[in-house]
This record gives C-alpha cells, structure tokens and sequence, in this order.
C-alpha cells in the first residue's frame, strides 16, 4: 500500500470550473490555481484533490471523458498540470486527480469507433452491447443506475450507461455462474474485452502519476463489474483493483488510490488507502445534512447533529465509524466538510457562527480531514442555482449550488473571473455580504483565521492527526472525545449550553468554555481542545 504520507494529509477539494479564472472566459482553470497557491498553501493543506481535468464534452462536469491523457482545453494544457504539479510540491503539496473508472463519453474515440461498427469487435468490445433487450435487468432511467440506450449510430442495438444516457458503461465482464448459459453480451471477466479495460486504467494511472500526480479518487470505483446479484459483482471489481494495486505497489509504492465510498469487504486483502465518507450517505448526513439543499434518496431524513436546535445523534456516525474500521483499526477514513455532490456546511439558516463547532470536529476527529474549496471562508450553499453541466441529477436536489464560483474579493464576480457576469460558468453569490478572502484575511476574527489556526494545531500536536486513539466520553450534547490520551475535544453545536463532567484540563483552543467543579460548562456554539492535566499539551494557541 502507500506510504505513511496520506494518513497524516490534509485535502482541499477544488472544482476547477469555479476556483479562479485566469484567462477572463468565465470558467476557472489550472493557471488560476497556479497564480493562487500561495493562499491554499496558507490554509496548512497537503493534497489538492481536482473534479476531473481530462478532456470533456462537459455533460456531467467533467465525469464523461473522452480523453484520459490530455487536460481539457478550458483549463490549459498537460504542460499547465506538470507546472502545477510542480510549483504546488515546492510548498509541501501533492496533486491527486479524479479518475472515472467505469465509464467514458460516448465522444471518447473508443465508443466512436464501436458505434460506428456492425458487430462485435473480434478482439473485445470495450462496452457492453445487446441487439435485442435482456428479459430481465436494467431498465430504470434514473441516473446512476445502469440502464440501457438505443445505438446511436451504425451499430444495431444497445449500449448499457453507467450515469447519464452520454456516459456508456466500459465492460469489465460478467460473474461466472456454473450451469448457466451466458447470453452472449456477457463476457467473462477474463474476456479480451474486459482486459483491454483494466490494462487501460492501469496504463492512464501510469500516464500522470509519471508526471507527478500523487494518486486519483476514483469515481464510482466499484462500478465495474455490472450483475444483478451485487455482492459477486463488488467482489469482482474488489479483485480487479486489487490486481492494479499489485502493479502499482511495484512500480508507484507512494501513489494513493482512494474510492468514492467505501470498500466492500470480501475478506481478502484491500486495493484502496482509505474509504471515504461520503456527503450524501447517512454517516456524513446525520451530522451535518439540514435538508436546506433538498432531501437525499439514499436515507430517511433525520435531524442531524450539527445544528441550532440539538435533535440529532452522533449514534448513526459512530455505528458506521466503528464498521469501517472493525476489518483494519488503523484504516484511515476520508471525512470532508462538503463537495461537489450536495451542499455545503453553510446552508439553509446554518451561520458562520455554527460552523466553527463543526471545524474543530472536522479536523481533530481521527479522519484524514478534506477542506471543500469556499468553506474556509464560509461560502453558502446557494438555492435555485441553473442546471448547468447535469447539476440536476435528481429532482430532490441540485449540485449547482455547491459549485458556485470561489470569493477572493468584493470587485467584480467577487474576483473569479473578468468575465461578464452573464458569461460565468455559475452566477456568484448575489449577496452584498459574502465572505471573500481579502476581507478575511484582515480580519483576525474571521473563519479563514480560524482554520489556518485549527489546521496548524492538528499538524503540531500527533494526538490530533488521524492515527491518535479516539475515547468517546460524552455522545450527546456536548460532543467530546479525548485525542491520544492527552488531547480532550469538546463540540457543543447547538444552541442552548451544556454541562461536561471531565478530568481537569486547560484550554489549548477554545471558545464558550468554562472549568466547574467537577467539569465544564460549555455555552451554545461553543468549542474547545484542551489539554488535559500532566500533558503540557505541545504547540498551539489560545483563543
């Protein structure tokens, strides 16, 4: 597996149409990453992890590619991505991509060249045809699920997608099942058609981690093996990876691979660094999803626990921590503050004031913690945003509001871009009040202060970083954990105070907490890491 690096990594999630714009046509790009470096690097941050760079006709932002070894033109050049590589190494920051495994564009060169054709490829078709619909399978529309689509061209029949109707399903073949007759657009897993596959992702991993990218996210990761029965078609995809990471444990031994979501299980060994909590499911969810952005199809809406009122429960949370962790103890958990896919921590009444209470769980629990672009400042999720690059995959909800475009200042498009505003790949926050960079970074006070301060101390105090044990001594309001046996952590994210019986201890980073005799009263909004008696606690700083 990777190296010690990423367990102690701090991501900060950019969604390159919308952080900085530096050629003035209204959508961000790398050389507007480049020239703002200098403030990511100040944020304490080790990995820059990108929504997908490669070459794209845009239908679902980027996760339809139809070329894998080049850069989309609207945000430079290979040579941009290996200057940014570069010049983002020199502050002590690693480049990791977005790769989309399962499926490409139907303008990749590879479906052009299926399409266009009258039959089976004698070598192995690389996606998944039929001339006539199966009786049984796959039939529902909603994106996300597979689904099949008439021809679009020469080729009779149909295509099987894995997102949209533009997102064609590559083919990594079929579970094997003894006694059955195999229709025939099911291959074997071992099929030529499958092969060429696997040996593509291996060879497009290969083409950037050689310029220096440190690892990929990969998007829908156990897409792959498509079968009605699911748990033989994860094991299927689980051996496919493991076989990738066999090839890169020999020739890349530092690159990290992290899925979207978690690892099945299988009982053999694991191909991924790390799972990932993701925003949309219920761990994440029960703390921090108010339904302000629209309700999720995954789970039944619940209170979550970050919030004003105080109805929710840490309980679903640590159940799916403690699951995660139960094969490997040590396996580090990806823990975001938002992304691309929902909302942000900032939505519906949620203010500023709350969010701090959220930061100091985010980046003392024991995850590797990831920074959405925006929330340092405290950017809101905006409603009722366009349907702009399929944001709108679900009725439910709309994915443009988490993308709108980054705050640097309070000039024009808030600094993102000289573009007219009507040319901007999103609108930007239209209120006169919006946070933005300049204006935080006078303003000691201000949540892009609080940040750098909260990401400092995790990287100058071990008991804070994602291998330091975690003790639960307080599940309710207030939330509090003791780090590594020196380190006590105390969140109180509603409104009205709350009393903590604790060991003495003295506040390292804190706010709203008081020592009582035999505790802490700790008011509404209020946070502290504290260090408890006989530890000097290390470096850190008092608020």
């Amino acid at each position: 597996m990777a190296g010690d690096w990423f367990a102690d990594a701090v991501l900060y999630e950019i969604y390159p149409q919308s952080f900085a714009d530096s050629d003035g046509d209204g959508v961000g790009d790398l050389r507007g990453v480049i020239d703002r470096l200098d403030h990511i690097a100040s944020l304490g941050v080790t990995v820059i992890w990108f929504n997908p760079c490669f070459a794209s006709p845009f239908v679902d932002a980027g996760y339809d590619v139809s070329d894998y070894l080049a850069i989309a033109p609207r945000y430079g050049s290979n040579d941009d991505m290996v200057e940014l590589v570069t010049k983002a190494g020199r502050r002590g920051i690693r480049i990791m991509l977005d790769l989309v495994a399962g499926h490409t564009s139907i303008e990749h060169e590879w479906f052009r060249t299926e399409v266009a054709a009258d039959g089976p490829d004698p070598d192995g078709d690389r996606y998944i045809w039929c001339e006539e619909l199966p009786a049984s399978g796959w039939g529902r529309a909603m994106p996300g699920t597979p689904a099949w689509v008439p021809s679009p061209g020469p080729r009779p029949g149909y295509y099987l997608k894995n997102f949209y109707d533009e997102q064609p399903a590559l083919n990594f073949g079929w579970v094997a099942r003894a006694g059955s007759t195999p229709e025939p657009w099911r291959d074997a897993v071992d099929a030529p058609g499958p092969r060429k596959n696997v040996q593509a992702l291996q060879d497009i991993i290969g083409f950037w981690l050689a310029k220096g990218v440190a690892g990929f996210r990969v998007d829908m990761a156990f897409s792959l093996v498509k079968d009605e029965l699911w748990d033989e078609g994860l094991a299927e995809t689980a051996a496919i990876w493991r076989e990738i990471r066999g090839w890169l444990d020999e020739a890349y031994p530092e690159a990290v691979l992290i899925p979207e979501g978690n690892e099945p299980r299988t009982g053999k060994p694991f191909a991924f660094d790390a799972d990932f909590f993701l925003v949309i499911k219920d761990a994440h969810a029960s703390l921090f999803d108010n339904h302000a952005a629209g309700l999720l199809p995954f789970q039944a809406p619940r209170e979550p626990f970050f919030d004003a009122a105080g109805l929710g429960s840490t309980r679903p949370f640590l159940d799916a921590w403690a699951a995660a962790r139960a094969a490997d103890p040590a396996r580090p958990i990806v823990l975001a503050t938002a992304d691309h896919d929902f909302d942000r921590l900032r939505v519906g009444g949620r203010t500023e004031e709350q969010l701090r209470a959220a930061l100091v769980f985010l980046f003392t629990w024991g995850s590797v913690p990831c920074l959405y672009y925006g929330d340092e400042i405290g950017m809101r999720y905006l409603p009722d945003m366009p349907d702009v690059e399929g944001a709108i995959c679900n009725p439910g909800y709309n994915r443009a509001g988490c993308r709108t475009p980054m705050q640097w200042d309070d000039g024009p498009n808030a600094g993102f871009s000289t573009a007219g505003a009507d040319r901007l790949y999103l609108p930007v926050d239209p209120d006169p009040q919006r946070p933005n960079v300049a204006a935080q970074e006078a303003d000691p006070a201000s949540t892009l202060h609080f940040v750098r301060e909260l990401i400092a101390l995790r990287h100058a105090n071990p008991a804070l970083r994602t291998r330091a044990s975690i003790e639960v001594i307080s599940e309710g309001y207030p939330f509090a954990y003791v780090r590594g046996g020196t380190h006590l952590v105390v969140v109180n994210p509603r409104r009205e105070p709350a009393t903590l019986v604790a060991p003495p201890a003295t506040p390292l980073f804190a706010d709203g907490i008081e020592r009582t005799a035999d505790g802490l009263s700790v008011a509404g909004f209020a946070y502290g890491i504290l260090t408890l008696a006989g530890d000097d606690g290390g470096p850190g700083s008092r608020r």
